[in-house]
């Protein structure tokens, strides 16, 4: 990777880190402080926790697609003006709807897809998988910083200082933007890496990514809903302090990374991904019903979080790879902006239910659900094809109109090669391929140059 495509994959990590970690912030955290804001009850408390998820699945592809014409760091810059301002909206509230709208703005500043396309524009193809892998590590930290860091100053400084801190964030993101981020040479379509409004009917109707697409739901679903009831248990059943419980989630969480290192090399090395996949399903359903039914007692709610994060975090590093194996070949963008856009919705969905649940009659009872929705998504899963390991390949070419089908025959032909699509008016032919296989030399030889 040349200097110039690790400062742009670098710098565009930290927008996205600094984003995500505003947002996970308030999660481990809003339920303790929600009683400082008027009117709060435990359906609107589960509302503004979740409601971020639906705005930016509503927001995820317009912004995607408006980047095309107005430009990627115009798009990223007023994303993030949306976060900065939502975030100073719940500082200053009052009321728990004054929060809810603040949470909603933030939401709406929708600019992952926007990140995902300026960094296929600043690096080229065989460094794009790479730099993509690094803000997806950059996620998975913000998510493990925001555990430990919201409980810590909120229990200093107050509930109010974490959603300022928020805007903060977004404003250092925004000067990342501007002073760190290369500008790019010419703005390019990526079908690996933005969605394509011509292929969402086809892939809503492919069955091995609707599973995921189910699955990255119910996932979001159930951790944005356990987030509403999981502070009041660590609180009212472990006696832990809310400043204090980072220090139940550090142990519990270097635990899970640990234990599920061994499971990664597994999935990918000896390619038992499906077996991995429904493990870890089961071990997250199994969770959550200890939760369910002991989370009385300070045994079983720290074994339940331990199994629940272990299952967690290794859906989460699983499922992007599943996408990414299983989207047909130029379609990648596509397939995990409809997977991002449930995912947030999923975030949504348990958050209200959560509060609405936990309201009515009761935490064990949010447990149980989520335990049925868990449950529910073993049996949609487990139908699943184990995925084949192939790899997406993008190389330039210039291909005559009414000419791509006999291109892409003429790719089909090479060793290695397993899908092709050729779209004539981007000079682009997307593979998938098969690394131990691929005759990278055959594609030189019939004059395709790479991106």
């Amino acid at each position: 990777m040349e200097s110039t495509e690790l400062k742009s994959t670098l710098s565009l990590s930290s927008i996205f880190a600094l984003r995500m970690l505003g947002l996970f912030m308030i999660l481990p955290i809003f339920s303790l402080y929600a009683d400082e804001f008027s009117g709060a009850t435990a359906a609107l408390t589960g509302l503004a926790i979740g409601i971020y998820g639906l705005s930016q699945a509503i927001f995820q592809l317009p912004f995607g697609f408006l980047s095309d014409r107005f430009g990627r760091k115009p798009l990223i810059l007023f994303g993030l003006a949306l976060f900065a301002f939502g975030g100073i909206i719940a500082a200053q509230a009052d009321s728990i709807i004054e929060v809810i709208i603040g949470r909603a703005m933030q939401g709406s500043g929708a600019i992952a897809a926007v990140v995902m396309a300026l960094l296929a524009d600043l690096t080229k193809e065989e460094n794009r998988t790479k730099a993509m892998a690094m803000i997806g590590m950059s996620i998975g930290l913000s998510f493990s910083i925001a555990i430990l860091l919201g409980p810590f100053l909120s229990g200093i400084y107050g509930i109010r200082s974490i959603f300022l801190l928020t805007s903060f964030f977004a404003v250092l993101a925004m000067l990342v933007c501007v002073f760190w981020v290369p500008n790019p040479k010419q703005v390019q379509v990526h079908r690996d890496a933005l969605p394509a409004m011509d292929q969402i009917r086809g892939l809503l109707k492919h069955a091995e990514l609707m599973r995921l697409n189910v699955g990255i739901f119910i996932l979001h679903l159930v951790v944005t809903a356990s987030f509403v009831v999981l502070p009041l248990a660590l609180r009212d059943y472990a006696a832990v302090e809310a400043k204090d419980h980072w220090l139940i989630y550090l142990p519990i969480m270097g635990a899970s990374f640990v234990g599920m290192v061994p499971l990664m090399i597994v999935s990918e090395k000896k390619q038992r991904t499906k077996q991995v996949f429904l493990f870890s399903i089961s071990l997250l359903c199994l969770s959550l019903l200890l939760l369910a039914g002991f989370h009385d007692l300070r045994w079983g709610l720290f074994l339940g979080l331990l199994m629940f994060f272990f299952g967690f975090n290794l859906l989460e590093a699983l499922m992007p790879s599943l996408v990414s194996k299983i989207a047909p070949a130029g379609n990648k963008g596509t397939a995990m902006g409809i997977y991002s856009s449930a995912q947030f919705f999923g975030a949504f969905v348990g958050g209200t239910s959560g509060g609405v649940v936990y309201g009515l009659w009761g935490m064990m009872e949010v447990y149980f659900m989520l335990a049925g929705f868990s449950l529910l998504w073993f049996a949609v899963a487990w139908p699943m094809s184990a995925p084949k390991f192939l790899h997406g390949y993008m190389v330039n070419i210039v291909s005559e109109k009414g000419s791509e089908q006999e291109t892409e025959q003429k790719l089909l032909a090479i060793e290695g090669v397993e899908e092709v699509l050729v779209i004539g008016t981007e000079n682009a032919a997307y593979l998938k391929v098969d690394k131990l296989r691929f005759d990278e030399q055959s594609v030189r030889e019939i004059s395709l140059a790479r991106d």
